[in-house]
């Protein structure tokens, strides 16, 4: 059975790439004036998916109508989304905020050496006492590691097994603290010794887990969650707020244009303090301006601590600066030489040989690259480096507790710059400013990011035409992103038969649309962010600042499309944890006349229907009729002889050649 489940699975997999290339050639729109046709791939484009009815939707409101309010996303009322996001605090909180309330490994080793007072809230104490406990058994393995060898592997060895011991025990007590009522089980827990909150939460099975966790306040799950990694609790909720977003948002456009920004202005979640960094950077950076100014985006990306962190400038040093010199600090100046050591370290650093930074070029490179310019865009080595000068200075207040971006006169190289053939006179912080207001209206950049959004929204090779339209309003309109955005809209390049399904989904843009398609209820997302882990895109996971690739070849080959596949079975077939799909709702919902259950072979054309408004290859068809005749290749994923089946057919319909195309 398994054996022949591997060859449906297989076989469609060979299917969908040898279609994926021909699909979009082969299904064009009839014209331009089919309405629905027309509203489909406004949805394709301008959303994470279409939802069942989201077609019949957008062709009354008018399609013009409709991609005007996305354009408008404070039109619309989002307070559902909102909602179902109150269980995130992080996303509302400063960095400040979340550091001390989720504090890294320095953060508690400074109140247990007595730096910083304990905190006095009940659960603020419990995540201190926790992560305390952490660094002091670090610290005790450490110095055993250094004792006598022989004694050293028997003692570890002994403590290994009595943890495994205490931590088999802990999770027998999970099934008497699950029967609580919430506020009563998280009092046990906070009553328990530290070690055993380390062992109660370590690995417990993830349904156990969820019952540990329902009915818990926000609070009391964030803190549940600390006691045993308080710095993931951030990451966590904004990984799951970004999901939840594309998939449930009414502001569609807004969350695509949010995704698209930040992966063109990338920061690497997993570099140090930037895991507490992220969140602010994409709310109070991306999100305000992506229907703006570009000048104002670039300004606040440059001035951002997620972003300073993240390509080093807040470490960049000019070679002539009071600081690289060694000149004498004034009693007024603002300067600190290491704002992230203690005060102590920092009047012994006065008094000693400073170790010097140096000029970094990381950032300046990668604005003109990745960010403005373009690698084409005309620029030298010469102007990286007067770039890299101008940028010196900009830095940060104490990194490492959440401190907000800082310009540092003592850091700032002197003289006047050459950037691009203009002069940057001396002036400090306004140098930076001026640089990003002259790389802002620069054709090349004009081309650069009219092209990078017409191959997001278009195709991976737009048409030039379009790029030259979209460049010229760029420029007319200081950069007015949201002008640019309608002259694409409204271009006939846009709406040509060559931009129908010309695009394949990245995996997340897969697992989105999927879970918008079936119309999923989603009340835990980490499943899904591990399945996202599992394709090879973790959300703000990618490391390069080149962001995360949007062309096809990057994404299709066997074992990505095997991946998605099983993805979609898992989901139509309710094997993911956190997420359940109701087939026959989406079945009735497509054709309540006719029994769906009854027949699996009308469920299938429903389903088509459903989910791929019936653009269907007859082999896509014909593969998956097959299942029906033959529902043992199959057979793992059924209970029943034919329910089940037709939860299968949606499963391989998400993995069809026509639903990884938008």
């Amino acid at each position: 059975m398994a054996r022949s489940k591997f060859f449906c699975l297989a076989l469609l997999a060979t299917v969908a790439i040898t279609s994926l290339t021909l699909y979009a050639k082969k299904h064009k729109p009839a014209t331009t004036a089919d309405q629905p046709q027309r509203a489909l791939h406004a949805l394709d484009r301008l959303t994470f998916g279409p939802r069942p009815g989201d077609v019949d939707t957008v062709t009354a409101t008018g399609v013009d109508k409709w991609i005007d309010q996305q354009l408008h996303p404070e039109s619309i009322d989002n307070s559902a989304m909102q909602a179902r996001l109150a269980m995130y605090r992080t996303l509302q909180m400063s960095t400040r905020e979340m550091v001390l309330e989720f504090p890294p490994t320095v953060l508690a080793k400074a109140v247990m050496d007595g730096k910083l007072p304990m905190p006095q809230g009940v659960y603020s104490r419990a995540i201190y006492a926790a992560a305390i406990d952490r660094v002091e058994a670090k610290q005790e393995n450490k110095q055993n590691s250094n004792g006598e060898p022989a004694s050293t592997g028997n003692v570890q060895m002994a403590d290994t097994t009595g943890r495994q011991l205490a931590r088999r025990e802990a999770h027998g007590a999970v099934d008497a603290l699950i029967v609580l009522p919430p506020d009563v089980r998280m009092q046990r827990i906070l009553n328990l010794p530290v070690a055993e909150q380390h062992d109660l939460l370590q690995g417990i099975p993830y349904p156990k887990r969820q019952a540990l966790l329902v009915g818990l306040t926000p609070q009391q799950r964030e803190t549940v969650i600390a006691l045993n990694h308080p710095e993931a609790v951030a990451q966590m909720e904004l990984e799951s707020a970004k999901l939840l977003r594309a998939v449930y948002s009414q502001r569609q456009l807004e969350e695509v244009l949010t995704d698209f920004w930040f992966n063109h202005f990338n920061i690497f979640v997993g570099k140090g303090p930037d895991r507490y960094l992220v969140t602010a950077y994409e709310r109070d950076v991306i999100r305000p301006h992506v229907l703006g100014k570009f000048k104002d985006l670039l300004i606040a990306t440059a001035q951002s601590p997620a972003m300073l962190f993240y390509l080093d400038n807040w470490q960049s040093e000019g070679p002539n600066s009071d600081a690289a010199l060694g000149r004498p600090i004034g009693a007024n100046a603002p300067y600190r030489r290491r704002p992230w050591t203690y005060p102590q370290q920092q009047a012994n650093a006065q008094n000693t040989q400073k170790k010097r930074s140096g000029l970094n070029e990381n950032y300046a490179r990668e604005l003109m690259e990745l960010q403005t310019l373009g690698v084409n865009g005309g620029y030298t080595q010469k102007d990286v480096t007067e770039v890299a000068r101008v940028f010196t200075g900009w830095t940060l207040d104490e990194p490492r507790r959440g401190g907000g971006f800082i310009f540092r006169p003592r850091l700032h190289e002197p003289g006047t710059k050459t950037v691009l053939g203009h002069q940057i006179k001396e002036g400090g912080e306004s140098e930076g400013i001026e640089v990003l207001d002259l790389l802002a209206r620069q054709p090349a950049t004009a081309r650069f990011i009219s092209t990078e959004l017409a191959q997001r929204f278009i195709s991976d090779n737009p048409p030039q035409s379009l790029i030259d339209a979209m460049s010229k309003t760029f420029l007319n309109t200081d950069g007015d992103l949201r002008e640019v955005l309608r002259t694409m809209f409204r271009s006939p390049e846009f709406w040509a038969p060559e931009a129908y399904r010309a695009r394949v989904k990245t995996p997340f843009e897969f697992v989105a649309s999927s879970l918008r398609a079936t119309e999923a209820d989603v009340s835990d997302p980490l499943p899904l962010l591990f399945v996202l882990n599992k394709m090879g895109e973790p959300l703000y996971g990618c490391q390069p600042p080149t962001g995360y690739s949007t062309k096809s070849d990057v994404w299709v080959n066997s074992a990505a499309l095997l991946d998605r596949m099983n993805f979609g079975l898992a989901l139509a077939t309710n094997k993911l944890p956190g997420t359940t799909f109701d087939v026959e709702q989406l079945v009735s919902g497509a054709a309540p006349q006719t029994p769906a259950a009854d027949d699996p072979y009308q469920a299938q054309l429903k389903l088509e229907r459903a989910l791929l408004a019936g653009n269907v290859s007859k082999q896509t068809h014909d593969t998956i009729e097959e299942r029906i005749v033959a529902p043992e290749s199959t057979a793992e994923f059924q209970g029943t002889m034919q329910a089940p089946n037709i939860n299968v057919i949606a499963g391989l319909l998400l993995g069809s050649p026509e639903f990884q195309r938008k």
